[in-house]
């Protein structure tokens, strides 16, 4: 039997082990058990994604030593029945092969379009170093009736198409905001990772003019195709980007402290999208009613409709944006 509660719910309420009454999200711990009620679907998990707020966190606090990295995230696992950082509050995703359920066909290799915070998970092995996003490994997770996912497209390697579904929020919402807009300027600051690349390809379709902000030069040349203005600075430097006045910016940096740069840089009237899980919000709210900013701030929801078709579309048909994928992944 799973879990405490026995009837089966779309959304996975039981599946939640404690605290009673949450969600699978905010749960504590959930369980992970292979039987299946109905609506649930299991898949033969093969690699997870970790989010880089997540993986950045966990490989400041061990100094780089992979090790002590892969034991915390083995541990987070095993003790909480699902990959939930408990200082950044979020996971990332995975991809499988569909062992049973009603989503998909039995062999389908899909990815998940939902968080690791919420989805049941156990691994059995892994030969993960710790010293990349991204875990080679075997278990099993269980996807509930409403949990978003994708079959895996074929054209493309598996870490490839992983990477770029693990953000493929990000460039569908930035494209819906910027349309609002007559010929905005967008700026992205951590332009040069994964949802920073997506968002300015994502933003230059739409018709934006954009200004990609990067930490140094290696990362402005990975950008440069990419962006109509490249700004090598801290996305962390508030006065530093407060000339930009841009009508829309997008925060796609791992790091915290972002928020008060990200409102300076942003015209009265326009749009913040954080799209970053080292995001503190209260510290966004709070900023912007002490600098009388009057921008609207958005949080990056990962999920809209056709984003995942969207983002594989901007990856094989942007050589800037594939080529930057595969240097994060060598």
């Amino acid at each position: 039997m799973v879990g405490p509660l026995r009837t089966a719910s779309p959304i996975g309420l039981h599946r939640v082990l404690s605290p009673p009454g949450v969600l699978p999200q905010a749960a504590h711990r959930l369980d992970a058990s292979p039987g299946l009620t109905p609506g649930e679907t299991r898949i033969r998990v093969e690699r997870l994604n970790l989010d880089a707020a997540s993986y950045r966190q966990l490989r400041d606090k061990h100094h780089g030593d992979g090790a002590a990295v892969r034991g915390e995230v083995l541990d987070i696992i095993r003790t909480r029945g699902k990959m939930h950082n408990p200082v950044t509050g979020s996971g990332g995703m995975l991809v499988g092969l569909v062992e049973e359920g009603p989503a998909f066909p039995v062999g389908t290799r899909v990815t998940t379009l939902v968080s690791l915070t919420l989805t049941p998970l156990v691994l059995t092995s892994t030969t993960w170093d710790g010293l990349s996003e991204q875990v080679p490994c075997d278990g099993h997770a269980i996807l509930f009736e409403r949990s978003p996912a994708a079959e895996l497209p074929a054209d493309l390697p598996v870490p490839l198409a992983l990477a770029v579904m693990d953000v493929c929020g990000a460039p569908a919402l930035t494209q819906r905001v910027v349309r609002r807009y007559q010929d905005p300027a967008v700026a992205v600051l951590g332009a040069a990772g994964k949802s920073g690349t997506l968002s300015l390809a994502a933003a230059r379709r739409a018709g934006a003019r954009t200004i990609g902000v990067v930490l140094d030069s290696r990362e402005a040349e990975t950008i440069k195709d990419l962006a109509d203005e490249v700004l090598i600075a801290d996305a962390r430097d508030a006065i530093g980007l407060s000339d930009l006045k841009a009508d829309v910016t997008v925060v796609c940096v791992d790091v915290p402290g972002c928020e008060h740069a990200a409102i300076l840089a942003t015209r009265d009237g326009g749009t913040v999208i954080f799209f970053s899980m080292a995001t503190s919000f209260s510290a966004a709210a709070l900023g912007a009613e002490g600098l009388g900013a009057d921008v609207t701030m958005l949080i990056g929801n990962g999920y809209a409709p056709g984003h995942a078709a969207l983002a594989l579309a901007l990856l094989r048909e942007e050589p800037a944006v594939r080529a930057a994928f595969e240097e994060r992944l060598r």
